[in-house]
């Protein structure tokens, strides 16, 4: 095995977890998990990303490189008033969703009709809030987060890709050694899953669980199978769909949001820096692969961590990490002019955080932007 392929591939890795683990703690908060239901859901979303990745790659000989929804964990992130139970009912019910996309065609035919950029407008909803906080944050740790973000603006400016890596080992290490943070026990408990059987709440289903099915299938799956194409790579999209959407079904059982294709990471194992022959790179989404298994292994000593940090410090990382999709959905939302009011409004209804008859902001947003979409096109 080539040192390239390794390299690369652990890179991959350690950006994907590293840039938006933040995240995924903050979206386990919201929907009240436990400590063990947070390590059972980093755990189970680490080993379907490895087995997906592994299993693809090897049968269609293509690096697939498989994330966890970014999108998707903002939005549970964005919930209020929700039980684990609940968020685990819509979790199922979005990654069954991706799955029968793969495998019926009309009802991938159907989502393909929503607008990009009414799609993109209910994304850049959901996000902005988020990317708002960073600068409460900096303002309430000034001392952490002005470095974070200095070190972040410095690294972009070399490799994207690592900034907000580069800005979390900073953080970490600035709140341990100026003591606003104790570090834990370092002990390595045995990782492993906990069953949480779904609550069916109608409301939560239409309000988190489609909502999470959209935005995974809008802004990572489509943009992943792209960055495969645009390598020269024929993608294996209704396998991919099928496999990423039965994973996040059955993943969700043990608390885990949705697993889907990878755009950013996707890039790092998909050049000729991996592998000059482009029939061998496959191998990469393999080793890729065993990395994620080892960072689902040793996630409860990496959860103590950062679960040890202040919140502020947190809520910074959280921000800076998602300005690169944020900046995303916006390109998106505004590039077609026929679009632009509509997801205008989608933006707006989503980012409010309105919630009405116990369905969130981004169901009500994402139908907001269908209706001015539909009423727009009456005209002559």
């Amino acid at each position: 095995m080539r040192a390239s392929v390794i390299s690369s591939a652990l890179v991959a890795a350690l950006v994907g977890y590293g840039s938006t683990i933040a995240l995924v703690l903050s979206a386990a908060a919201a929907v009240g998990a436990t400590s063990d239901q947070t390590a059972s859901w980093v755990l189970a979303v680490c080993l379907a990303k490895a087995a997906g990745s592994a299993l693809l790659s090897a049968w269609k000989r293509v690096p697939v490189v498989l994330a966890w929804s970014t999108p998707g964990a903002a939005l549970v992130a964005a919930t209020q008033g929700i039980t684990m139970a609940e968020a685990v009912g819509a979790f199922v019910l979005a990654g069954l969703l991706i799955a029968l996309t793969g495998a019926i065609k009309p009802l991938g035919r159907a989502v393909a009709q929503i607008p990009d950029g009414v799609a993109a407008g209910m994304l850049a909803g959901v996000l902005l809030p988020f990317c708002l906080k960073g600068a409460g944050a900096a303002q309430t740790l000034p001392a952490l987060v002005f470095p974070m973000i200095a070190i972040f603006l410095l690294v972009r400016l070399k490799n994207p890709a690592l900034a907000v890596l580069a800005a979390l080992a900073l953080g970490v290490a600035l709140a341990f050694g100026l003591g606003q943070a104790t570090l834990p026990d370092l002990a390595l408990p045995l990782p492993r899953v906990t069953f949480i059987a779904p609550d069916l709440r109608m409301d939560v289903l239409l309000g988190l669980g489609l909502p999470l099915y959209l935005v995974t299938m809008a802004s990572q799956n489509l943009p992943g199978f792209a960055t495969l194409r645009a390598h020269g790579f024929e993608p294996p999209v209704r396998a991919g769909l099928v496999m990423t959407g039965g994973l996040s079904a059955l993943s969700g059982l043990f608390g885990a949001h949705t697993t889907s294709m990878a755009a950013i990471t996707a890039a790092i194992c998909m050049g000729p820096d991996t592998l000059p022959d482009p029939a061998q790179r496959w191998k990469a989404g393999v080793v890729y692969a065993g990395f994620w298994a080892l960072l689902g292994l040793f996630s409860p000593a990496i959860l103590s961590v950062l679960t040890a940090l202040p919140p502020a410090l947190i809520v910074a990382l959280v921000a800076l990490a998602l300005l690169g999709p944020l900046m995303g959905a916006l390109s998106g939302a505004f590039t077609a002019p026929a679009t632009r009011f509509a997801a205008t409004v989608t933006l707006a209804v989503t980012a409010s955080g309105v919630a009405a008859f116990g369905i969130g902001a981004a169901f009500w947003g994402l139908l907001a932007g269908l209706l001015v979409r539909g009423i727009d096109r009456l005209r002559p």
